[in-house]
């Protein structure tokens, strides 16, 4: 007998989220409807919120008024970002991120090489010093230093270097929140037309 070698091989499935992300009802199509229009696709974390309002509020209003944050630039906020979804292990927020950062004109050389940021060249000192304060913040406790504020400071106005603050716990949020449900890369990376 001979083994017959399939032509295509299916892509291995996703893991299941730890609550169910099929829902029924008009506030619930509404929802969905809107992240379709705005992304192309429903995202699971909203098809996870939508269990309970308050929290899908919440979520809706501080992403929103995230969005308008423009002190720091695009790419020293989706450094921040990646790296702590990195550190965290969200794969959802590492891939989505990846996607939102690259529609920002990110280069894609910075988003792929957060793997080896203390390493690569890639990275200007500027952007090394907000990765490695990225990654201080996350750890428990936070593992920030005077030392590191300081430097961070010869180049970030104050305003700056608060919504690097925020914006690293706004991402520790996203991430534990989407990790701890099991929430799984949606496949936004491969929509990229640059690899």
């Amino acid at each position: 007998m001979s083994a017959i070698t399939p032509l295509h091989t299916a892509p291995p499935a996703r893991p299941a989220a730890r609550v169910p992300l099929d829902h029924d009802g008009s506030f619930a199509r509404l929802a969905l409807w809107a992240t379709r229009r705005l992304y192309g696709r429903v995202l699971d974390p909203v098809r996870a919120a939508l269990h309970h309002r308050g929290v899908l509020t919440a979520s809706l209003v501080l992403e929103a008024t995230a969005a308008r944050w423009k002190q720091l630039s695009p790419t020293l906020n989706a450094l921040a970002v990646m790296v702590v979804a990195r550190e965290i292990g969200c794969s959802w927020c590492m891939d989505f991120g990846y996607w939102e950062s690259h529609r920002h004109g990110v280069d894609p050389a910075k988003l792929q090489a957060i793997g080896s940021w203390r390493t690569s060249d890639v990275y200007s000192p500027l952007e090394r010093a907000v990765l490695e304060y990225a990654v201080a913040a996350t750890h428990t406790p936070s593992a920030v230093t005077d030392e590191m504020v300081s430097h961070l400071r010869e180049d970030l106005r104050d305003a700056q270097m608060v919504e690097l603050a925020a914006l690293v716990s706004l991402e520790n949020y996203r991430s534990r929140t989407n990790a701890g449900l099991g929430l799984t890369s949606q496949g936004f990376r491969e929509d990229c037309d640059v690899r």
